[in-house]
């Protein structure tokens, strides 16, 4: 369940050569770079900022490509522990870029272009589910459309006070996308998923904590701080462990007690096997810190 390891990425990667290294303690803020989609490392964490600010980072050109390039990089690298996802100049990302979708249809294109991009998105999604690592989407404003639900399909969601979220695809008469119909009804139920579906309502960040959509709001001017210091937390979790019980949770929506009795046996003993255990009890007995090493 561990990545294969590869050499850690130096600052000269596509999309973040020919910029400087945004500020980690400004989540969100505008990067100077003609590349829409920014990737660093910073051991044990990694970046990726979706940096088209004047369009609130919605979804254009290579964007969704690129995206799906970092997070399989990310997910390689022995030097990552943890995946933050976040958007420049005061946004997540508003989805797709809807005066393209209406160019496509000025045009008198078919489908077969807008089918490109949902078979794009969905290798996003799957990328995001099948990560070998915890990821921690940081919402510095809003996140609507697709780009809520690339904000749901990853494991953990922090927000900006002054962030909002949204599944906007019946304003414009279209219909969900990016694996929201998958993540919505798990996260708020089925009843709370229909009502945001059908109305394309955005609901400010208080709200999304309380219905379950993120993990934590945090004041707008230390969202870079706090993303930072839950992504280290997460990054130091064993993660066989996590790896684990992310399946089992996922598991237990659809699976019978007696099933899941029968996955955590089988999980238990992995992790028993493991040298993260061994290293958590010795450091428990030793009275100090465990240093969990992802093996």
């Amino acid at each position: 369940m561990r990545p294969p390891k590869t050499k850690p990425t130096s600052e000269k990667t596509r999309g973040s050569h020919s910029s400087p290294k945004p500020d980690p303690g400004h989540v969100g803020d505008a990067a100077p770079s003609v590349h829409p989609v920014l990737y660093r490392v910073e051991p044990p964490l990694a970046w990726i900022t979706l940096n088209r600010p004047e369009k609130k980072n919605a979804l254009a050109g290579s964007m969704r490509e690129e995206i799906l390039e970092r997070i399989l990089q990310a997910g390689a690298e022995d030097a990552v522990r943890c995946l933050i996802l976040t958007g420049a100049g005061g946004a997540f990302c508003s989805g797709g870029d809807i005066s393209a979708m209406a160019r496509i249809r000025q045009e008198g294109s078919r489908f077969d272009e807008i089918a490109t991009w949902l078979k794009a998105g969905s290798a996003v999604v799957r990328a995001l589910s099948a990560l070998p690592k915890p990821s921690l989407a940081s919402l510095p404003g809003v996140a609507a459309g697709a780009g809520c639900n690339l904000a749901l399909a990853c494991d953990f969601r922090i927000a900006a006070r002054s962030a909002s979220l949204g599944e906007t695809f019946s304003r414009v008469g279209l219909h969900p996308d990016w694996g929201g119909t998958y993540f919505l009804p798990r996260l708020v139920g089925v009843c709370k998923a229909l009502e945001l579906f059908t109305t394309g309502e955005m609901i400010d960040a208080p709200e999304a904590q309380r219905i379950g959509l993120v993990n934590r709001i945090v004041d707008d001017e230390r969202l870079g701080e706090e993303t930072r210091a839950f992504a280290l937390r997460l990054s130091a979790a064993p993660a066989l462990s996590f790896l684990a019980v992310r399946e089992a949770v996922r598991r237990s929506l659809s699976a019978s007690l007696s099933a899941m009795l029968v996955y955590e046996r089988y999980a238990q003993e992995r992790c028993w096997e493991s040298a993260d255990a061994a290293e958590g009890i010795r450091a428990f007995l030793e009275k100090r810190p465990p240093r969990f090493q992802g093996r």
